[in-house]
This record gives C-alpha cells, structure tokens and sequence, in this order.
C-alpha cells in the first residue's frame, strides 16, 4: 500500500513540474540596428520555438531573447 501510495505521488509530482514548465511566460524581444525590438509575451512552445529560430521579417532573421 505505501509502494502505491508513493508511486502516484511521484507520477503526480512529476507531471505537475513538466506541465509547470510549458506554461512559463516571458516578455520576448530582438535586436535590429541598435535597437530592441518589443514582440510581446510569449509563452511555452511559441517561446521556445521563437528563441530556437528567431523572428524573421522582410529585412532578415533575427535572434531572440526571452526573459526566462
């Protein structure tokens, strides 16, 4: 009973600490010309997704920096 106990409360612990980490926040921003470019909160995936490969207008792609 007490193996049991202790396996769903660590399945629980587990999962609560992954899904807590996809939902992180973070004002994102990038850099062109010597300037920091705003482009909001973003959050989870779009967040990871947008600081693994950059933001990309008309004029090029640019690295971002979120605040995490």
């Amino acid at each position: 009973m007490k193996k049991t106990m202790l396996i769903v409360l660590s399945s629980a612990f587990v999962l609560f600490i992954v899904s807590c980490k996809k939902n992180q926040c973070a004002d994102c921003h990038y850099d062109k010309d010597g300037a920091e470019i705003e482009i909001g909160e973003k959050c989870g995936d779009e967040m990871e997704a947008l600081e693994a490969n950059g933001y990309t207008d008309s004029t090029g792609t640019y690295v971002v920096h979120c605040g995490h």
